[in-house]
């Protein structure tokens, strides 16, 4: 017998709805710390224990809730943030579905208590959604809610629950990035009674990213800022060479909310072009201003994917921006900093007192593309960074002029018990102007086993990777002929005939009319053969059917590439295979040939696969290296 349909419980509504809302702990970490963040708190403070599992209390100072409005908080769709149906395409605030604090409390037991300016307080109580106390508070202004027990009444949703490291990994990721894309507020998280993450809230984003990511990689980031007519851009990108193996560094901000785009981070890596190692991601915190009737943020129920009008137009501007950006900087890595990384200090048992752990450097000019720069001298031993498997901020080392005393170990998991870890509580930064430098003119010296180049100028040893250095020139060479002659093509005195497996045959017969428009032009030859006529003219004479045979390969593996893509693929496979290999001896004068030609390439600094091509030794590194000056103590 079919049952009889029935109005759904509140309850059992809220707590499918949090199944939608509440996936894990951070989850209900980002729904009220975006609650905070949208009634105006200056401070944010995060306690969880157990990874969230137990306990988790956030604590902030803004407007909070009228005491008589209590009650209606916890009312599935009750909002203060949408009055109209007009509201709903002009959001601004990171909250607005009314679905955050019903859904946690459907989930577990949750404790309110809450004031506004000058006004009693008012404290509630609730299990399962359901209020068993309501009383007076104390009046500070402000909210806390403390959630308890997370989904101890639905325990099927714990079946989904990973280890406690990996679950407070994405409580420390997300507010990590609130910090990132509010710089203005000061964070706090402390799980199980260890402070994890705290911020200045002093408005400089970056100090939030050397808060985050450390000072290390905060020294090699570079302001941008762009607008168009649509569109104001601005935030801080790094320098090719400090890339990480995922995405996840980068960190898109759009008015305030942020957000995950795949079609944006993909602009993002276009800007960088080839200077990027196949594999490899920036860093990136980019801010995104815009009118909010050209967003649309309510498509996903975690408001983290949203719809934007234009994006075409915003990924174009966000490439150019960071290509014109890189375009500004002498990208010739130091190889000191990029080979001899210091190790961190072994675990002592003396403690390091937290006021000794604070630096600070200060910020004297503003750099050229933004308010907040990135250039500057930061203290060389203070290193942070976040650790990729569990972005947790810890500290590798600190300065012997101000710290006498150890700091903490790097631990092995990120989540062992230990003192308030060196975070950035007051950072200033001292900036030096920016200019361009051109591709440094290079007196050759010589070769050392065949595979590197050695080259001086006032300034110091150059170290050039012979491979990368062709390479490079053979891209551009090779881009520039396809481009300009790649349809100009030479009849084969004898056609080729190109022979291939059934399920690869059909996907070529399939895409004739694109590998057409690369200007390769197969004739049916039998049931999976065909025929090659003639061969584009750029091609190189005795090298043709490998050529060819290289496209077609490259075509099966990636049948999505645009014709663009796929001349481009073409001139970094050619200009591969094409250079010199390593053990391969040159003269003096092609040594000395191959720097000048390197010269005159577009982006002298990096091979098509975004490996660099040269290193320097300053003449300071050198002195430094044969203690003929010391560092200072």
């Amino acid at each position: 017998m079919t049952p009889k349909i029935q109005i759904m419980s509140s309850t059992l509504a809220n707590q499918i709805a949090a199944g939608e809302v509440i996936e894990r702990p951070a989850s209900v970490v980002k729904e009220l710390v975006e609650n905070a963040i949208d009634a105006g708190s200056s401070k944010i403070e995060v306690f969880v224990e157990e990874a969230g599992l137990n306990r988790i209390q956030v604590i902030d100072n803004g407007e909070g809730i009228a005491s008589e409005e209590v009650l209606s908080a916890f009312e599935r769709h009750a909002t203060s943030k949408l009055i109209s149906n007009d509201d709903l395409f002009r959001i601004r605030t990171l909250g607005f579905r009314g679905e955050a604090l019903p859904s946690i409390a459907s989930v577990s037991k949750v404790t309110v208590e809450t004031a506004q300016s000058n006004q009693p307080g008012r404290r509630l109580v609730l299990e399962g959604g359901e209020v068993i106390e309501d009383s007076a508070a104390k009046s500070r202004q402000g909210l806390s809610v403390t959630v308890d027990e997370l989904f101890y009444n639905t325990p099927a949703r714990l079946k989904y629950v990973r280890t406690l490291k990996t679950e407070l990994s994405h409580i420390t990721d997300a507010i990590n990035r609130f910090a990132l894309a509010h710089p203005e507020i000061a964070f706090k998280l402390v799980s199980d009674g260890s402070v994890m993450i705290r911020t200045s809230g002093n408005k400089e984003q970056i100090q939030a990213i050397a808060g985050v990511y450390g000072v290390e990689t905060a020294r090699k980031m570079k302001g941008i800022s762009q607008e168009s007519f649509d569109f104001n851009l601005d935030g801080f990108i790094s320098l090719p060479e400090v890339t990480r193996a995922s995405n996840n560094y980068i960190t898109l901000i759009v008015n305030g909310r942020v957000i995950k785009n795949y079609a944006l981070n993909k602009a993002i890596v276009e800007g960088y072009g080839s200077t990027l190692m196949v594999g490899r991601y920036p860093v990136a915190v980019i801010r995104i201003t815009m009118d909010p009737l050209l967003l649309d943020v309510n498509v996903h129920p975690t408001k983290q994917q949203v719809r934007i009008s234009n994006e075409r137009e915003l990924g174009q501007l966000i490439s150019q921006t960071i290509k014109e950006r890189l375009s500004q900087e002498n990208r010739i890595p130091n190889a000191l900093e990029n080979v001899y990384k210091p190790k961190s200090r072994k675990q002592t048992d003396k403690k390091v007192k937290p006021e000794q752990t604070r630096f600070q450097f200060d910020q004297r000019s503003s750099d050229s593309y933004s308010t907040h720069s990135s250039e500057g001298v930061l203290e060389d031993d203070q290193r942070f960074t976040m650790r990729e498997e569990v972005g947790l901020n810890r500290a590798e080392e600190a300065e012997e002029s101000n710290l006498k005393e150890d700091s903490q170990p790097e631990s092995t998991t990120g989540l062992e018990n230990h003192e308030e870890p060196i975070v950035r509580t007051a950072m200033k930064i001292d900036s030096i102007s920016q200019t361009h430098s051109p591709f440094p003119e290079l007196e050759y010296i010589g070769q050392m086993h065949g595979t590197y180049l050695f080259a001086q100028n006032e300034k110091g040893l150059y170290i050039i990777d012979q491979h990368a250095a062709q390479e490079r020139i053979k891209y551009e060479y090779y881009k520039a002929t396809i481009s300009e002659h790649g349809t100009d093509l030479q009849e084969l005195l004898v056609p080729l005939v190109l022979d291939y497996p059934t399920d690869e045959a059909l996907v070529i017969r399939e895409n004739i009319d694109k590998l057409q428009e690369a200007s390769i032009y197969l004739e049916d030859f039998g049931q999976n053969s065909f025929v090659l006529r003639n061969h584009p003219n750029w091609m190189i004479a005795g090298q043709v059917e490998e050529t060819v045979k290289e496209m077609i390969d490259f075509f099966l593996a990636h049948k999505s590439l645009t014709v663009a893509k796929f001349r481009e693929a073409t001139a970094i496979m050619m200009s591969c295979k094409r250079s010199i290999k390593a053990n391969h001896y040159l003269s003096s004068q092609e040594g000395m040939q191959l720097l000048e030609d390197l010269k005159h390439t577009q982006n002298p600094y990096n091979c098509p696969h975004g490996r660099p091509v040269l290193v320097s030794f300053t003449t300071n590194d050198m002195e430094k290296m044969f203690k003929r000056i010391q560092d200072p103590h």
